[in-house]
């Protein structure tokens, strides 16, 4: 979603399969042998339960054929290949249709520590695990009902909603905190920060690419709270200033069952949260 960018995803073929070439296959293998290190006791349960039925390869991109034999079986979904950038209108769409819009293009190796717009590694690595997980997906289902009849001015709270669930959520396990949210457990630079603050400046470009937040060096952490979080302003370009901390996945599946519209009304009543950032530039919503 949004506007610009110089990638171009690739087209699948008549039989759905998209022809990766030597160079994109190598970069998804060095992404996920990278990232697969980093999460190692950073991911929730649910995460690691589902990238084991995803069985990735690695020494290749998968299919989203592959990707999506597993996730019709668990939970209905599938992935469906778009360009680059899709609008709301037809994101909100394919979410209502249980369908998860994957760009099928890879980072070039010059981007292999930061991409600002979502790629396949992204999409793939990041999300689709905890498409598998029913609470996950019940949530997600739900969201994209909801964004598909909502208007312009409600559709920035949903936003915020997805942002601090989907992208940057995490969990509160046994063993302690956990990340669920795909553009957590895509970035290694976010991996770490996320739960312990590790953040050396001289590292950001190696560890994730993106800057610090502005005005402290370790990340806040608060109860998930529907309304809370549709009243945070966020930056795509920082590390998180704030996360919001789920005591149990199946808070999502609860969400997904209470009148969410309702709470974006309340949110909207009470206003935005001072944002935790300099404010240079503008949410992106």
């Amino acid at each position: 979603m949004g506007s610009g960018t110089k990638y171009v995803s690739k087209k699948p073929d008549e039989q759905g399969v998209i022809h990766w070439d030597r160079s994109e296959n190598q970069v998804w293998h060095d992404l996920v042998e990278r990232q697969l290190a980093c999460i190692e006791g950073r991911a929730c349960q649910a995460y690691i339960d589902g990238l084991e039925l995803l069985d990735l390869p690695q020494q290749r991109a998968p299919q989203l054929v592959e990707i999506n034999r597993v996730l019709q079986s668990t939970t209905g979904w599938e992935c469906v290949a778009v360009p680059a950038l899709i609008n709301f209108d037809r994101f909100f769409r394919l979410l209502a249709n249980k369908q998860f819009p994957v760009a099928t293009f890879l980072r070039r190796r010059e981007e292999f520590d930061y991409l600002q717009e979502p790629d396949f590694f992204h999409e793939i690595f990041g999300h689709c695990a905890m498409l598998t997980n029913p609470a996950f997906a019940a949530f997600t289902h739900t969201y994209g009902k909801l964004g598909a009849k909502a208007n312009s001015a409600q559709r920035v709270y949903l936003a915020r909603l997805y942002w601090f669930t989907v992208e940057f959520g995490l969990l509160q396990q046994q063993e302690g905190l956990r990340i669920y949210g795909g553009g957590i457990l895509s970035s290694p630079g976010e991996t770490r920060y996320a739960l312990t603050g590790q953040r050396a400046s001289d590292n950001i470009n190696k560890l994730g690419g993106k800057a610090p937040t502005a005005d402290q060096s370790r990340p806040l952490y608060k109860p998930f709270e529907p309304v809370d979080i549709m009243r945070t302003p966020y930056r795509i370009d920082i590390m998180q200033p704030l996360y919001f901390i789920l005591e149990d996945i199946n808070q999502l599946y609860e969400l997904a069952h209470q009148d969410i519209m309702q709470l974006v009304t309340e949110a909207q009543k009470l206003g935005l949260h001072e944002p935790l950032f300099e404010s240079k530039i503008k949410e992106v919503s």
